[in-house]
């Protein structure tokens, strides 16, 4: 693993140390950790609409309906 200094405002670096205090996690690292794959699994949701959009734009419409699409998104926030 590599390791990284990054410098945080002092709002952040209170709300990370009041994570850690309250035991939702162990380490400062862990909870950056996490906030970097939910914001990784967030741009592949954003990419997966944004496709949808583009190919319905191109094509003139899409087969899938608003709710399909919808719960296509909801889904893969539980991959």
């Amino acid at each position: 693993m590599s390791r990284q200094s990054i410098s945080f405002t002092k709002p952040n670096d209170e709300w990370l140390k009041s994570q850690v205090d309250n035991q939702e996690y162990s380490s400062k690292s862990e909870l950056v950790n996490d906030l970097i794959r939910q914001a990784r699994n967030q741009q592949i949701q954003i990419d997966y609409i944004k496709n949808k959009i583009e190919k319905a734009e191109k094509s003139g419409f899409t087969r899938d309906s608003k709710e399909q699409i919808l719960a296509q998104a909801k889904s893969m926030l539980n991959e």
